[in-house]
């Protein structure tokens, strides 16, 4: 695993640096463009023209559901996970004698479940949605 590590954080310091570059250079870009656009705006124009709606439409509700509802999922997905593990990977409870082929397969029943899961629960939160959405229209 020593192999990997040190490209990896090179990799990562290198991403790093070019972000931090790009973040100061997109802000003077931002700035002028700021500048340009105030310079042709008059301050006789009428304000209403550029506010925004406050009109509330709810979907954050929605997603804070759905939010909920993943982490629902995954965190279900992992205890399901780790029940398949304990009950069908001989030893795996108590780490005895475990080889590179069972930690493998308890990691494709973890990914599998937490996918699985997380993808129901969004189903979920979606199905919540609409029943929200429809009982509204008929009201």
């Amino acid at each position: 695993m020593d192999f990997i590590t040190v490209p990896l954080v090179v990799g990562i310091i290198t991403l790093g640096i070019y972000k931090l570059f790009e973040l100061f250079a997109r802000k003077e870009e931002r700035l002028a463009m700021i500048e340009k656009i105030s310079d042709k705006l008059d301050v006789s124009m009428d304000t209403t023209r550029f506010s925004f709606p406050l009109k509330s439409s709810g979907s954050s509700v929605f997603i804070t559901l759905k939010f909920a509802c993943l982490l629902l999922g995954v965190g279900l997905g992992l205890l399901v996970g780790y029940f398949i593990c304990l009950n069908t990977i001989p030893g795996f409870g108590t780490m005895e004698d475990l080889r590179g082929n069972a930690f493998q397969n308890a990691g494709v029943i973890y990914g599998a479940t937490v996918f699985l899961f997380g993808g129901l629960s969004l189903l979920v939160a979606f199905i919540i949605e609409m029943k929200y959405v429809k009982n509204k229209k008929a009201e």
